[in-house]
């Protein structure tokens, strides 16, 4: 059928038609992505054909993917992203980047949205993490979520293709934070589930130390750790599991628990093998001596190894006789060979205590049978208190002396300045109390008791006594042919009134009394004239007569002195 002239002809007006139609077409297409034909590839450049009038050039590394070559060749249909349609030069501007990205985000939002894992590609590093291709889309990866352990070296991981999950998406702003670490706590989850289900509470199993801690060892089961605690790597003390375990050692276990729970297994070495408290009561007696190894040191006292697995506390109140508030380690050193004693075994607690004093010589002992009660000792004041003094003695023990026994005449309080510290004193044994490990010593006793050089003198004895110090209540005076002093009150100065008098009688004189009271525990005796006069008197009236026969009291007190001068003329 032949066409009309019209439309072999056409007019003005058509071609403005149809140039507006083409022109309409291309610029709806902008911003958006077009399939497109290769049809070169020239300088690393692919010439691509979308339809339009003229070509785009695209650089061949928009065509690359991290980790993988540039695979493009003339006549491949690609997806490009229409920029222009026309620039200066009259080409169009394509990319491969954008179109890659436009197609990715879009994948990406609807996995995100289902809650699905993405592939992608670790390709540089950033500040705090790395940078992620998920296909075309470049995402964050915080350093915290690329594993669940810290690692060191990510070498390993760059450049290969694994799943990730998607945390956060921001399109309008061109954000997308994933995580790798979410992928491998699922996946362990999982495996740990599986696992945990085919082990079974005291099964023995083979692993392999994956990581050391003050607290224990962490064992990898196979794809499940387990926690080996410090207390169940063996019986006897390990101070750190570095002493004993190394991180790769290849170890036997045994399964002491799984918390289904949790799913966290821990696990026992020392449980494989006998423990060895069984009949440790009877292998280790109360009293008997044995031999160990100080293995630690602590505060309150020292721990001794009696043999592997078996460990006994010695306090530090057990450790010396005289030395107190001592730190155990100025006694005592690590890795030590002592002595020791069995004091308490406790097999359900797992206790022993052990005295190393106890195998030394109780100094007190030793003082009782060299210094008994009475002897005399010399030593150097170590301390002065307000109730003593403290003594050195012999075998490094102390002995205190009391305020007491400081001296027969003073107070305590005021003999008790008359020493200092460091000088040396001269004591008499008073007592030795061997369970309180105390020694009491008397300085005063070794002058000797007052009251024992009376020369057996008693109560209504007449003493002769030197006057000493004349008062207005009395007299003080000293009896003679001893160190005893006493004091004379006013009234019993005389017999009367009118001669109880203290002037009478001056310094040094020498007069007669009766000794009235003899107090052996406050030391002091009691003396009177007075009393005196009233015994002579009594005497003389039963020797010569009584007023009743007709002689006054002044005639047979003077017979009395009479006789008693002519007998005392006799003697002479």
């Amino acid at each position: 059928m032949a066409k009309s002239a019209e439309s072999l002809n056409p007019t003005r007006d058509d071609f403005e038609a149809l140039l507006a139609e083409s022109f309409g077409t291309g610029a709806s297409a902008e911003g958006s992505v077009v399939k497109g034909h290769v049809v070169a590839v020239e300088n690393d450049f692919a010439i691509i054909d979308v339809g339009l009038k003229t070509e785009g050039r695209i650089a061949l590394k928009e065509f690359s993917q991290p980790g993988k070559d540039v695979v493009i060749k003339v006549g491949d249909e690609v997806e490009v992203y229409l920029e222009r349609i026309e620039n200066a030069l009259g080409e169009a501007v394509l990319s491969r980047d954008k179109a890659r990205r436009e197609e990715a985000w879009t994948r990406l939002e609807q996995s995100s949205a289902n809650n699905e894992r993405v592939d992608g590609v670790i390709f540089g590093r950033v500040k705090g993490g790395f940078t992620v291709d998920l296909g075309g889309a470049v995402a964050f990866l915080p350093g915290s979520q690329v594993d669940i352990r810290p690692i060191r070296d990510v070498g390993a991981l760059m450049n290969v293709t694994q799943p990730f999950q998607i945390l956060k998406m921001d399109r309008r702003r061109g954000n997308i934070v994933v995580s790798r670490r979410a992928i491998m706590e699922e996946t362990r989850a999982e495996q740990r589930s599986e696992l945990v289900q085919n082990l079974t509470e005291g099964q023995v199993v083979d692993g392999v130390v994956k990581n050391i801690t003050d607290y224990g060892a962490f064992v990898d089961l196979g794809g499940i750790d387990g926690l080996l605690h410090v207390t169940d790597i063996a019986w006897k003390r390990v101070n750190h599991p570095s002493d004993v375990l190394s991180v790769g050692q290849t170890v036997k276990v045994q399964i002491i628990r799984i918390n289904p729970e949790t799913q966290r297994i821990s696990l026992g070495m020392k449980q494989l093998d006998k423990d060895p408290w069984d009949g440790v009561a009877a292998k280790y007696p109360i009293g008997a001596k044995v031999k160990g190894r100080v293995t630690n040191i602590t505060d309150y006292g020292a721990f001794v190894e009696l043999e592997d697995g078996i460990e006994g506390l010695v306090h530090v109140s057990e450790m010396s006789w005289t030395k107190k508030n001592v730190h155990p380690g100025k006694i005592l050193s690590t890795s030590e060979e002592i002595q020791v004693q069995v004091l308490e075994v406790d097999p359900a607690k797992r206790r022993i205590s052990l005295g190393l004093k106890q195998v030394q010589q109780n100094p007190w002992d030793s003082f009782s049978e060299k210094h008994p009660t009475g002897s005399t000792v010399e030593g150097e004041i170590k301390n002065i208190t307000e109730f003593g003094l403290f003594v050195g003695l012999d075998g490094d023990v102390d002995g205190m002396v009391h305020l007491s026994d400081l001296d027969w005449k003073r107070s305590g309080e005021e003999a008790i300045k008359d020493y200092k510290k460091g000088d040396h004193v001269r004591a008499q044994v008073l007592d030795v109390d061997i369970e309180k490990e105390r020694i009491s010593l008397g300085i005063k006793q070794v002058s000797g008791d007052p009251l024992e050089t009376l020369g057996g003198v008693k109560k209504g004895d007449t003493v002769t006594c030197e006057v000493t110090a004349v008062e207005e209540m009395g007299l003080h005076v000293k009896v003679t042919g001893s160190e005893m002093t006493a004091y004379i009150k006013r009234a019993d100065l005389a017999r009367d009134r009118s001669e109880q008098r203290p002037e009478r009688f001056a310094v040094g004189e020498k007069v007669d009394a009766k000794v009235t009271l003899i107090d052996t525990k406050n030391r002091r005796i009691n003396v009177s004239i007075k009393a005196l006069e009233i015994a002579d008197e009594k005497a003389a009236v039963a020797q010569y007569g009584s007023s009743d026969s007709g002689a006054s009291l002044g005639d047979i007190l003077g017979a009395a002195l009479n006789k008693a001068k002519k007998d005392a003329e006799t003697k002479d």
